[in-house]
């Protein structure tokens, strides 16, 4: 049996740092806006069900589109991730444990879900995906 583990950390980045993290927070919002709202049409217009599959197509086609090339410039991982967390949103709806999907604030709590194989953490920092230098943690 796998155990999960979620850290939580408080660190305080570096300018540069804190510019990354702040565009792959943004990245994160609206990748989960722009495919609620893909799901909300598709469901209004045609009544039909996207589900993970569909959405994590649609994000490699958004990804190539020049005016969303900026979503390349952090890392892949936190971008899944939301989708993910879009499908049990969609879950819980339907299952009727919990209300319709919302889209999110950017003055909202920011956050980002990285994979085991996305980090490194070796008892003193954080090292994330497409982040030039780790994250020093402070205790």
């Amino acid at each position: 049996m796998q155990t999960k583990r979620a850290y939580r950390f408080r660190f305080y980045p570096a300018p540069e740092q804190a510019i990354t993290l702040a565009r792959t927070f943004g990245c994160v919002r609206v990748v989960y806006n722009h495919m609620l709202s893909l799901r909300s049409t598709a469901w209004a217009e045609r009544q039909e069900r996207l589900g993970y599959h569909a959405t994590s197509v649609a994000l490699t086609a958004l990804k190539k589109l020049p005016d969303y090339a900026w979503l390349n410039e952090v890392s892949s991982v936190p971008l899944q991730q939301t989708l993910r967390h879009l499908q049990t949103a969609f879950a819980g709806f339907f299952a009727k444990r919990t209300g319709y999907p919302r889209f999110k604030r950017k003055d909202g709590p920011q956050s980002a879900e990285y994979t085991a194989s996305a980090f490194r953490w070796d008892g003193r920092s954080l090292k994330l995906a497409k982040m030039t230098e780790a994250l020093p943690i402070r205790w």
